[in-house]
């Protein structure tokens, strides 16, 4: 399986130009295509990003703040007149599925597809997914509105057998292999216990990632997030702004960076950046000041986990 990897389709904060894409990425794990956020203009970047619109069944959208949503219902109405019959499922806070009904009431729009909606409202750390490849959760960010961030989780693998040292040994049973890719030892039938190390590999590793915007700077968030592979952490301004950040519920590079130390995150990838800053690396510089692995996200740049 391909490792995991995230597509930054749009990585700016408010108002959408011809350079500047708001909030929107897609992130790829365990054979899932995840959408996370849908600022406007997000089924074009789709399509620079050569991502199939068939393969998007799960919708993440972490606040009701256009531009994390203004383009999720162009994409719904195009998934329609492109002929979808899969399902669609949104996790979002409460408000939206009544916004896009009204949409489609008011256009006279039937479309071919269930949307089924899982309306967040919990101030809370709460498990939405959860199946036995992956599981994901919603946690509490700190903004001017209900906002939630997304950490997703790779399942533990099974052990990878050796076959090698396995055929060694005679009257190996069906549920042995079975047992051996949980883990468990292999008991013989002469009753001798084989470590299960002795028969198996490691399993590939498992992933995590941690998507945090729009937030203040809020340290809660950091026991959420422990030793995350990839974190993807707001920062609106730069710390000359620091007092607009912290007006606007928003967070600095400098804070970021803090969260990701604190949190012992792997790497740490910028974004929501204020058109104010145009050049991006100064985000960068600014959190490398604190955080060794960092590196400012860019549109239709892929990143792997």
């Amino acid at each position: 399986m391909d490792k995991p990897s995230l597509t930054i389709l749009g990585c700016h904060s408010s108002i959408p130009t011809d350079k500047f894409h708001p909030t929107a990425q897609i992130l790829e794990i365990k054979g899932f295509c995840f959408l996370i956020d849908c600022g406007e203009g997000t089924q074009m970047q789709l399509r620079k990003a050569n991502i199939k619109f068939n393969k998007i069944i799960h919708i993440f959208i972490s606040h009701l703040h256009g531009d994390h949503y203004f383009g999720l219902i162009g994409l719904l109405s195009t998934f329609h007149l492109l002929g979808r019959e899969k399902s669609i499922y949104i996790y979002a806070p409460k408000g939206l599925k009544e916004i896009i009904n009204i949409h489609f009431k008011w256009s006279y729009t039937k479309i071919k597809y269930s949307i089924f909606y899982f309306e967040l409202e919990s101030e809370k750390l709460e498990k939405i997914i959860n199946n036995d490849k992956i599981e994901v959760f919603s946690i509490p960010l700190k903004h001017r509105i209900y906002t939630n961030g997304f950490i997703f989780k790779e399942k533990p693998n099974e052990r990878k057998l050796n076959m090698k040292e396995i055929n060694k040994i005679s009257c190996v049973k069906i549920k042995d292999y079975i047992n051996l890719k949980l883990g468990k030892d292999l008991i013989t039938n002469e009753g001798k216990i084989i470590p299960n190390n002795k028969l198996t590999f490691d399993p590939p590793k498992i992933f995590s990632y941690a998507f945090c915007s729009d937030t203040s700077y809020h340290l809660p968030i950091t026991e959420h997030i422990k030793y995350v592979d990839l974190l993807y952490h707001e920062s609106t301004f730069l710390k000359i702004e620091e007092e607009r950040a912290i007006n606007t519920g928003h967070s600095t590079a400098t804070h970021a960076a803090i969260i990701a130390k604190k949190a012992k995150a792997k790497k740490l990838l910028l974004g929501h950046y204020s058109n104010r800053f145009p050049n991006t690396k100064d985000f960068e510089k600014e959190a490398k000041s604190i955080f060794y692995n960092v590196e400012a996200s860019e549109a239709l740049k892929k990143y792997y986990l």
